[in-house]
């Protein structure tokens, strides 16, 4: 352990003049014993210290080429990135919370005892940056200077993932000058370790622990954003605890602005799991985007209030194409900064995605080296030319519907909040709660959804997500629901809940909406916000009238909406629903302290759905 007298000798001895002038312009024993710590266990060659400079900003993106960590593509300002070929998606089960003797977060969190875990952290991490550059990095999640915003400090070996952060985040160097002694802020370590060919070669040690007491993050052996990315669904868990301790929330939730009549713009915040439309519905055309992944939510003069805790994106690519995502493929085939990642890069250095515009290639580069169609792995398995889950990052400012109040230190007034999954059986597309507390019951705390590319493992499993946020609690998840149920008391104008569900299918395994029908159930959100349509009411909630709908879609899509399409899409599934409340009363009796009205709330459902069973 460094002790603070040390600390300030320890980094002038290890970095330049420079560097050290950069740092003693903060006045924070905490950073520099944090810092100190890291160098001195990690034993780097070199140091360089990032201010918010831009001069210093475009050296990471330099060394990023330089490095080989990134490759230049044709349009200027593009470049690819490569993951190993098993070092694709989150790590879930390395993933682990560090918890002192007596702590216990719930079953489904998972954790390790923290002497043991730190021991283990210490020894994978002892000269792991040798004859390497560690990238000293200051950011700010939330607004700048404003209640919502966070202070990090990032450590990282890999210039990838510093110039992902650059366009991720704010910067953050000034902030840690303004704030002084503030201690405040979150720390982030990253190694991606030893490299061959370019991408992590220790796997089997990849890491991702999370101190919580501590507000620290420690990654190594591994190269994949959702592992790396510090500030991102990382600094997320250490958000969830920072707000549950001082009554604010942190959710998985993109915010955007929706249009009503005369020019009347209403704020919506949801929460969808990954590869389930949510970026694409952040960036609706004619809409306009705050952010599309982490909100802060707080309470304001009687109002929910969000701040995007990020100024990029960090996106799934595949599926992105010219029609049904005009906005992104706008920015993602324009000149400007863009990091693309698992793609295929063709002989033109061009990226190619799954469901892009085109032809597939007859050739490329891609994260198995040399592609050609049919080509397959150790195991036999045929390798696509681009992963499910290649990636591009960008900072929002590119996307021409970025709303004006992006960058608000007062966030924004939230009308309406959607909870959204993968579901083919049960839930109609969109649906409103009867209030808040039912809302965050059967919506949020309910929310269940197939599992994707995403994240590590076999796909198509239903899986309960509450809130879209299972993979990133940091409490237990009776606190969080009951720190949900909390957030809607005393409210002056409380947010509408909403559910939507992109994924419903037929009998025959055929998707009864069409990716463009979003826009449609989001215009009815916005008026059901104002109170200016009605509703027809449900046993699970309230759903569109079809004249509504009708109207709508001719006026949003310019298409018919057929009678018969309504009857199938907004159909009562009674058993489907019956089975789901049951699966999760079981779950929920599983988890320590589930509030009562939990359980009181999906009673009261099943009885009015019995009911209708019954009439039958």
């Amino acid at each position: 352990m460094v002790f603070p007298m040390d600390a300030l000798r320890l980094i002038r001895n290890r970095v330049s003049q420079e560097d050290f002038n950069r740092l003693s312009r903060i006045d924070n024993p905490k950073l520099f014993q944090f810092i100190a710590e890291y160098i001195k266990l990690c034993n780097p060659e070199t140091i360089f210290v990032c201010t918010d400079a831009p001069e210093d900003r475009h050296y990471i993106r330099e060394e990023a080429i330089r490095t080989a960590e990134e490759r230049s593509l044709a349009i200027p300002g593009h470049t690819v990135h490569f993951d190993g070929y098993y070092d694709q998606g989150r790590d879930r089960k390395n993933t682990r919370f560090l918890l002192p003797e007596g702590v216990d977060l719930g079953p489904s969190l998972n954790s390790i005892d923290k002497q043991k875990g730190l021991k283990e952290i210490n020894t994978i991490l002892k000269n792991i940056m040798k004859g390497q550059k560690m990238y000293v990095l200051f950011f700010s999640l939330g607004p700048s200077g404003s209640e919502f915003s966070i202070p990090c400090v990032q450590l990282t070996d890999s210039t990838y993932v510093a110039h992902s952060e650059q366009l991720l985040y704010r910067p953050g160097y000034e902030e840690f000058v303004r704030l002084g002694r503030s201690d405040r802020f979150f720390k982030f370590v990253h190694s991606q370790g030893e490299l061959e060919n370019s991408v992590s070669k220790n796997i089997k040690d990849r890491r991702v622990f999370i101190d919580t007491e501590e507000d620290i993050v420690y990654s190594m052996n591994t190269q994949y954003g959702g592992n790396t990315i510090g500030l991102k669904k990382l600094a997320m868990r250490l958000g969830i605890s920072l707000a549950s301790k001082e009554g604010w929330l942190t959710e998985h939730m993109f915010i955007m602005g929706v249009r009503g009549p005369n020019n009347r713009v209403t704020y919506f915040s949801g929460a969808f799991p990954s590869l389930c439309g949510k970026t694409a519905t952040a960036m609706l055309e004619n809409e306009t985007i705050v952010g599309d992944d982490i909100a802060y939510l707080r309470k304001k003069d009687g109002t929910i209030r969000a701040a995007n805790a990020e100024k990029g994106i960090f996106g799934i690519i595949q599926g992105v194409n010219s029609i049904d995502d005009p906005v992104l493929w706008e920015a993602l085939n324009s000149p400007g900064e863009i990091v693309f990642s698992n793609v295929l890069v063709t002989e033109g250095g061009f990226p190619y995605w799954m469901g892009k515009d085109g032809e597939v290639p007859e050739r490329g580069i891609n994260h198995a080296g040399e592609w050609r169609p049919g080509k397959r792995d150790a195991r036999g398995v045929e390798i696509k030319p681009s992963h499910a889950n290649a990636r591009f990052t960008l900072g929002i400012e590119v996307l021409r519907t970025v709303d004006k109040e992006v960058h608000n230190p007062e966030g924004v007034p939230i009308g309406g909040i959607v909870y959204g999954g993968r579901d083919s059986d049960t839930c109609v597309p969109v649906e409103e709660s009867f209030d808040w507390v039912h809302g965050i019951i059967t919506k949020g705390a309910c929310l269940e959804s197939e599992t994707t590319a995403a994240t590590l493992g076999k796909e198509g499993v239903r899986r309960y997500d509450p809130m879209s946020n299972l993979d990133f609690l940091s409490i237990p998840i009776a606190r969080y629901i009951q720190d949900n149920l909390n957030f809607g008391k005393g409210l002056k104008t409380c947010p509408v809940i909403f559910s939507a569900n992109y994924f419903l299918k037929d009998s025959n395994g055929n998707f009864l909406n069409s990716k463009s029908d979003k826009k449609v159930w989001f215009k009815w959100m916005e008026l059901r916000v104002h109170r200016e349509v009605e509703a027809v009411e449900t046993p699970t909630g309230l759903v569109p009238r079809y004249k509504d709908l009708k109207s709508l879609f001719r006026k949003v899509l310019n298409k018919d909406y057929s009678e018969e399409s309504y009857n199938k899409q907004f159909a009562l599934r009674v058993e489907k629903n019956l089975a789901k409340i049951d699966r999760m009363m079981n779950i929920y009796k599983k988890i320590p302290d589930t509030p009562d009205i939990l359980f009181k709330v999906l009673k009261e459902q099943k009885k009015r759905l019995e009911k209708v069973r019954n009439r039958k």
